[in-house]
């Protein structure tokens, strides 16, 4: 019961990173460009500071969270993203939401090498964990759309931002209070595959091959999270005529996308990791490539089927990553496999708004197509005999009380 609720807490804040994140990517898109009068090209780079620091900030606070504690950096990670939405909840000027944007993404930028971490070291079957884990991220990706797009019809965009950071700001105090008086969840200290001792240079070009093929995924990942709104916005042709309606189509294709974590999680507990990723890559280079042109329902199908394979390249890199990190650096190495990510990925914002303005979504989804060939070009390189990437069974693991 009390894994259970541990775990609890770390799928909360993985909901609450990528929520927060994406709030601004619908609120921009749907009402504060007429609001103050600024085209959805000139405002969504007061977005790029945030989505920057979000990759950047991931290196130190993967060194605190090893220098002093995991779990009380994620204590601090809700209620400090938390206190940076009812910040930008107060915004009257682009640069003033910027500003509220920069404080979100530094808070942000401390989930991913600190509960990936915590994730990985607290679970014998790692694919599962971190599929589940992720499927809440996800759910905090669509939710951000659907329920940023509510609050547009209703209450106002500042209600986007303020509310859910009281909640997360009430989250922190609960966690607080859990690590205060419930004793430790056990640790699994997992067992370095065979194929890594003794073989540096392949764990090394394994590193480096996932990390390229991350980095290239990153972009893609920020891109289509970020501009879907405005995708569906403009691509559904009548099928949506307010921000709610955007919002809840936005919401579905999230939501079904999410689920194919599930799917890989488990595969790759079982299945080469190399396959699975080549084939996702391959899908994804496929579907961007025909998304182009289309429009109406035949829109909708694809966007959420390349969302989808999209969503299920995720737990790969992080399974391959959790198997090659160990002991008191996994926090560091999770944070330089995000930090490379989101540094990349930062750029998708003002990629986005060059490519809207000078020549519309038909571009960028060309661009998409190859950049999803580029990372199967990596994935081919990875080896097919490594256990890292085959996935074998390692021995029993060993536990010890978690931090």
């Amino acid at each position: 019961m009390q894994k259970r609720l541990d775990f609890l807490f770390l799928n909360i804040g993985h909901f609450y990173d990528h929520f927060f994140i994406l709030i601004f990517a619908t609120a921009a898109a749907l009402t504060l460009s007429q609001e103050w009068h600024l085209s959805y090209a000139e405002l969504i780079p007061y977005a790029t500071p945030g989505f920057i620091a979000f990759g950047l900030c991931a290196i130190p606070a993967g060194w605190i969270a090893d220098k002093w504690s995991r779990k009380g950096m994620m204590a601090v990670f809700f209620i400090g993203i938390g206190g940076a939405a009812l910040l930008t909840a107060l915004a009257e000027t682009p640069v003033g939401i910027g500003f509220g944007l920069l404080a979100i993404g530094i808070f942000a930028a401390i989930y991913h090498p600190v509960g990936i971490a915590l994730v990985v070291e607290t679970h014998e079957k790692t694919g599962v964990a971190l599929a589940v884990n992720g499927v809440f991220g996800n759910l905090g990706v669509a939710s951000a759309a659907l329920v940023t797009a509510v609050f547009i019809d209703s209450l106002g965009w500042r209600w986007a931002f303020a509310l859910p950071g009281i909640v997360s700001i009430a989250t922190g105090v609960a966690y607080i209070l859990y690590l205060k008086f419930m004793p430790p969840v056990a640790a699994v200290v997992h067992k370095k595959p065979q194929a890594a001792a003794g073989a540096r240079d392949g764990v090394t070009r394994i590193f480096l091959i996932v990390l390229a093929a991350t980095a290239v995924g990153g972009l893609i990942f920020q891109a289509v999270t970020f501009a879907l709104p405005k995708i569906l916005d403009e691509r559904l042709d009548g099928m949506a005529t307010s921000a709610t309606q955007v919002g809840w189509y936005t919401f579905l294709v999230f939501a079904v996308a999410s689920m194919a974590q599930l799917l890989t999680g488990n595969l790759i507990d079982r299945q080469s990791s190399r396959t699975i990723f080549i084939v996702i890559a391959a899908a994804q280079a496929i579907l961007f490539w025909f998304m182009q042109t289309l429009t109406g329902p035949a829109a909708l199908i694809v966007a959420a089927s390349f969302t989808f394979m999209m969503f299920g390249q995720i737990p790969i890199t992080d399974v391959l990553v959790g198997r090659l990190a160990q002991g008191p650096w996994r926090s560091r190495i999770f944070a330089t496999k995000y930090v490379v990510s989101f540094m990349v990925s930062a750029t998708a914002v003002p990629l986005i708004s060059v490519i809207h303005r000078d020549w519309g979504f038909d571009t960028l989804f060309a661009v998409l197509a190859v950049c999803a060939a580029i990372v199967l070009a990596f994935v081919l390189l990875l080896p097919t005999r490594s256990p890292i990437v085959l996935g074998n069974k390692a021995p029993a693991p060993e536990l010890k009380p978690a931090e």
